[in-house]
């Protein structure tokens, strides 16, 4: 298993480009299932979310290439198999994505229950009623989620709370639904909005996305999809937060600045200078950080996403800060490995106290999930001696060639097996 070593007290300088978005990428592929034909999609970032994702819509029935440079082609004439097997699912939450798409397209549906980071519960039941909405008739069965629809009809529906996966599976399944569908308390998101217009580019009927009410007139059939992923803004915050951190001066290319508001100004108060331009934000490290305290919420409030990152900022920064988590129960699980690494963190139920230190130390560290192990790799970059950080495969989930985009900008950075 790989491992990741970094040597801390070097500043990062230079330029990083920013990948295509993991949570856009991988809607679009479950939305291929919805048309028949010769889909391409540009700009993919080569991650292993992304993999288990081609994987999966290849057992459906598609026929494709995995990723040649940042371009994938799936051919979904072929797509027959209704059945999303467990030891695809049980990887990645997002394969539960398929779950709409093949009741759309098949009228029928069997999808293991998901998996992914162990960050709380994420219920997959705002998924099922939503569905059951649109006259699915859906059972558990033995782990998996079984769904049969004949032809499903336009409804109105009001999500119990707001879940980005629940409001894309529901809209996809509604693209092809018989009359008119509105749904309510949407995710707002920018991948959303971004699925809705590839879905609008390939003759879907959607009005909204990225509100909180969406309405979609539902179609007889989708034309191939043609797309360019937008670049992802949880990537963007991460390299955004490894600059400010060290001190550093990083201009970040292929990002959307619009995205990252919410970011943007908890950074200005923590005395990082920000320069916006149209499509790439310039960092600088201004010396003393300022403490500042974020609660996390669904966009366009600060995301959860990044929570661990800019916690770690945090743990050096001159005074008290209160972090306070209000999506996931569970994402306080890089706490401790922090805490190893000499910061000041208390937990108080959702909300955590961090008091800044002087100094990290270098420490052997775990991660437990995909953001929490970008935060020790931040930290890394920041001690006094090596961290080794274990289990990095979590990494390679959601980041595209960390390693090497941080080695560019000038850390001391290596992967060891």
């Amino acid at each position: 298993m790989d491992r990741i070593i970094v040597e801390g007290g070097h500043r990062l300088q230079g330029q990083v480009t920013i990948s295509g978005a993991k949570n856009a990428v991988l809607p679009v592929l479950a939305a291929t299932l919805l048309t028949a034909g010769r889909n391409e999609i540009h700009n993919v970032p080569g991650v292993r979310d992304v993999t288990t994702m081609l994987h999966l819509v290849q057992e459906l029935g598609a026929v494709g290439d995995h990723i040649k440079g940042d371009r994938v082609t799936l051919d979904t004439a072929g797509v027959n198999n209704p059945v999303a097997p467990y030891d695809l699912v049980s990887t990645m939450r997002a394969s539960c994505l398929v779950l709409g798409p093949l009741l759309a397209r098949l009228g029928e549906a069997k999808v293991s229950l998901p998996g992914g980071c162990a960050i709380g519960a994420r219920p997959i039941d705002l998924h099922i009623k939503g569905l059951e909405a649109l006259g699915a008739d859906i059972t558990l069965e033995k782990g998996y989620v079984h769904g049969i629809a004949k032809q499903l009809k336009g409804t109105h529906h009001i999500f119990d709370s707001v879940t980005v996966t629940g409001t894309m599976n529901v809209m996809m399944a509604a693209v092809l639904a018989e009359g008119e569908t509105i749904l309510e308390n949407c995710a707002r998101e920018p991948e959303v909005g971004f699925l809705a217009e590839v879905l609008n580019a390939s003759g879907a009927k959607i009005e909204g996305a990225g509100s909180d009410k969406i309405v979609i007139q539902g179609v007889t059939s989708l034309k191939p999809i043609n797309c360019r992923i937008l670049p992802d803004r949880i990537e963007a915050a991460t390299y955004m937060i490894a600059a400010a951190i060290t001190g550093g001066d990083v201009e970040v290319l292929n990002c959307n600045p619009s995205h990252l508001e919410a970011i943007n100004l908890k950074l200005r108060e923590a005395g990082v200078g920000l320069e916006e331009r149209d499509n790439s934000l310039r960092v600088q490290g201004n010396g003393e950080l300022l403490p500042v305290h974020i609660r996390t919420h669904p966009y366009p409030g600060f995301a959860t996403d990044v929570q661990a990152q800019f916690m770690t900022l945090m743990t050096l920064a001159k005074g008290r800060s209160l972090i306070t988590e209000t999506v996931f129960e569970n994402r306080f699980m890089h706490v401790a490995e922090l805490k190893r690494m000499g910061a000041d963190i208390v937990i108080e139920g959702h909300t955590a106290m961090v008091t800044g230190v002087e100094q990290l130390s270098g420490a052997p560290v775990m991660a437990t999930d995909l953001r929490a192990s970008a935060c020790l790799v931040l930290a890394g970059l920041v001690a006094d001696r090596d961290t080794v950080v274990s289990r990095v495969y979590h990494i390679d989930r959601g980041y595209q060639d960390m390693d090497k985009k941080l080695s560019q900008l000038g850390a001391a950075i290596r992967r060891v097996r």
